[in-house]
């Protein structure tokens, strides 16, 4: 395992990114696992709805990734992610993830992945004032105000959560 892939360089990239884009934070490692959005809200002391799900999912005729963040209890309408990537989606293999992005499934953060992906957020995260992603490892995650960190990931705010 190389530097970057380990959980410390991961983090070291988000929070760089962040700093990049103006954004500070300050990451939290938990000691326990936030993987999932019901995980993430009992460790931060939050609501589900403001947990940020990372979702990487790639162009089935492209390959190219594409990153939707959504408010914790919200599912992915799949269909209005197809139309804004303009192709069809499919979920990407945890192995493509970590290879591109530099991170693990569970820890992949809405900011400082290895490549460029392009990114569409889910517009119910604007209805906080804070909001919770993860920070690159499967216990690390920071909070930021939803607009700043949209902001900060180049994230298109747009309807697509199902319902």
């Amino acid at each position: 395992m190389n530097d970057a892939e380990k959980p410390a360089g991961s983090i070291a990239r988000v929070v760089a990114a962040a700093r990049d884009a103006g954004l500070a934070i300050e990451v939290r490692r938990m000691g326990a696992s936030t993987r999932t959005a019901e995980e993430a809200a009992a460790q931060c002391g939050c609501s589900v709805a403001q947990i940020v799900k990372s979702l990487v999912f790639q162009g089935e005729r492209s390959g190219r990734l594409y990153l939707f963040l959504v408010s914790g209890p919200n599912r992915l309408d799949l269909a209005k992610a197809a139309t804004l990537a303009g192709e069809p989606l499919k979920r990407a293999e945890p192995r493509h993830v970590r290879d591109e992005t530099g991170f693990a499934i569970g820890g992949v953060a809405p900011i400082g992945h290895r490549i460029a992906i392009p990114a569409f957020a889910d517009e119910t995260l604007l209805g906080f004032d804070v909001v919770w992603a993860a920070a690159g490892a499967h216990d690390a995650v920071f909070a930021a105000a939803p607009d700043a960190l949209m902001n900060a990931a180049k994230a298109k705010i747009a309807d697509i959560a199902e319902g």
